[in-house]
């Protein structure tokens, strides 16, 4: 199995390097070069298996030799093991033909745990074995910092720097990421956006000195094993609804593209998905690039979903070399105007592969409290913010296909939001019901390359 990367000027690479690499070194994202099927009787074989056994029978295909099958089997079953819930990511409905996966019951309480445990006993396995360290820097806009530092921390062969935007993720996030005690583990709350954080970190990625000097890595939703890892979880509930003999649609709140790109990968390899529904908040840059043809930024806006608070959102770069056809020419014009203009055009062509395999829709900061109160008072489920958007936007698209709509993060991480919509103020779990008495440990960086390249050369184990 061979990745190859959105842009087409970078080495063509293993599962292994690719995980190891994250961002290519002509900035675009590596994707696999041929994207394997499942038969139908393979799929329809998934009914009844554990998460597990059938993460390592969809999975397995993209991997290759980089990992035994025995290595992959144990890499999976560890990562699984500390999830709250037997069946990992159960299934809950709403009302007739709407579903809710719930993918909160990991150890940070986000979907990025099913994708960041499982890279963190990947990664173990790749550097004990060749004997290698590396420095990981992750950007975050709150829930994917805690995924990475609960999987990274405390590993001999790893330091973890994540970036998150000051101030504008939930405390609960906040701590989640500041309160974690080993030595390889920093905290750095950047003065800007989660758009600043991620241009920092490919900033880094793309200075070639200081990346192979520190041995950089990156775990952000720009490395394929993050993307692959949620796959998973399409097959796993479609299945459960009747899969591969009936069909599914699925509405997923997001904000960096990379859990609708895993659907999009999942309908790729054989799934029978009718629908793939983009669920955006007011920072909608997806939802008016599918409706205007034009990808342009206008300003983040802070919100009650933070985590989808984003405008440069980096997967759809993915989806985009999809749409031109996989020319990796066309996609780095895209990237450069981007960069130097704010936006662009995208292509007839491409818009029409856009439309036919996405749908979208958008949801004001009123719309998301008034779902979060509505789902409660019908079904009695309490929705997180970004979960509430995705429910809302489901509701538009209902039909005679069962909707799986994603539920992306525990409403207790969120609890002044939920509060505000309820009157109910949703509580941690009791492993986590210190989170609010542990000390924090963060330093507060500027919005400057120069000083986090200073930090992360200063800090790292030599």
């Amino acid at each position: 199995m061979r990745y190859v990367s959105t842009r087409g000027q970078a080495p063509v690479l293993t599962f292994g390097e690719a995980m190891l690499t994250g961002l290519a070194r002509d900035g675009g994202l590596y994707v696999p070069e041929a994207i394997p099927a499942l038969g139908k009787e393979e799929i329809a074989a998934l009914a009844g298996l554990s998460y597990e056994d059938a993460a390592f029978r969809v999975m397995r295909p993209f991997v290759g030799g980089a990992f035994s099958d025995d290595e992959f089997r144990s890499a999976i079953s560890k990562a699984y093991a500390g999830f709250g819930h037997a069946a990992r990511a159960p299934l809950v409905q709403l009302a007739a033909n709407h579903f809710l996966l719930e993918l909160f019951h990991g150890p940070t309480l986000a979907f990025k745990d099913f994708a960041m445990q499982l890279i963190g006993q990947l990664f173990q396995i790749a550097l004990q074995r060749d004997g290698r360290r590396v420095t990981i820097v992750g950007a975050t806009s709150g829930d994917t910092g805690s995924a990475a530092i609960e999987a990274f921390r405390g590993l001999d062969n790893v330091d973890v720097f994540i970036l998150f935007p000051h101030g504008r993720v939930s405390e609960v996030q906040r701590r989640q990421m500041t309160t974690p005690s080993e030595a390889n583990v920093h905290a750095l709350a950047l003065d800007g956006t989660f758009d600043d954080c991620q241009s920092r970190l490919k900033d880094m990625f793309n200075h070639f000195e200081f990346r192979d000097a520190v041995g950089l890595a990156g775990v952000n939703s720009i490395n394929w094993a993050r993307v692959l890892a949620q796959v998973v979880y399409y097959f796993t509930s479609a299945v459960s609804l009747g899969a591969p003999h009936r069909k599914v649609s699925f509405t997923v709140p997001t904000g960096n593209f990379g859990d609708i790109f895993a659907g999009y990968i999942a309908k790729r390899m054989g799934l029978p998905i009718d629908r793939l529904v983009i669920a955006t908040n007011q920072n909608d840059i997806l939802h008016r690039c599918m409706t205007t043809g034009r990808y342009e930024m206008g300003g983040v806006k802070p919100s009650i979903s933070p985590s989808m608070d984003i405008e440069i959102s980096s997967n759809f770069e993915r989806a985009l070399f999809e749409a031109y056809g996989r020319d990796g020419g066309a996609v780095a014009q895209l990237m450069a105007e981007m960069k130097a203009q704010g936006g662009f055009a995208v292509s007839q062509g491409a818009m029409q592969w856009l439309g036919e395999t996405f749908a979208s829709g958008r949801v004001s900061e009123d719309e998301t409290r008034a779902a979060i109160a509505a789902e409660r008072a019908a079904s009695g489920e309490l929705l997180c913010p970004h979960s509430a958007i995705g429910v809302k936007v489901a509701q538009d698209h209902l039909g005679a296909v069962p909707m799986i709509t994603l539920a992306t993060a525990h409403p207790a991480k969120f609890p002044d939001a939920v509060e505000a919509a309820t009157g109910i103020r949703p509580a941690l779990p009791p492993r986590m019901a210190d989170l609010f008495t542990r000390p924090e440990r963060v330093t507060r960086v500027p919005n400057d390359l120069a000083a986090l390249e200073a930090i992360v050369h200063e800090r790292r184990a030599r």
